[in-house]
């Protein structure tokens, strides 16, 4: 169920990036590439456990859950990059006030 979650991230993710005309001043390429990394990484994980347990995909409530968590970890990742590169310039303004 997790990899259902953040494949549906990295769909959303990309749309975004390639529908939006401020995609460049918000980074949502990094947001697109990390969402797809991590369904990458996620369908390894599943594959190796469909060759090991003959089940590719666990749904449970702990697999929603897990999926939800991974979910925000990456936009928490996305969002400390947006913080930290400022397009608006709204820190570098008040910390030159100071």
């Amino acid at each position: 169920m997790w990899f259902i979650v953040i494949l549906f991230m990295a769909i959303f993710s990309t749309l975004a990036w390639y529908i939006s005309d401020k995609s460049q001043e918000y980074k949502l390429s990094l947001l697109a590439l990390i969402s797809w990394g991590t369904v990458i990484m996620v369908f390894a994980d599943h594959l190796m456990g469909y060759i090991e347990d003959g089940e590719f995909l666990e749904i449970s409530a702990d697999a929603l859950i897990l999926g939800f968590v991974l979910a925000a970890v990456a936009l928490l990742i996305w969002l400390a990059s947006l913080i930290i590169s400022d397009p608006k310039g709204k820190w570098r303004t008040k910390a030159q006030l100071s």
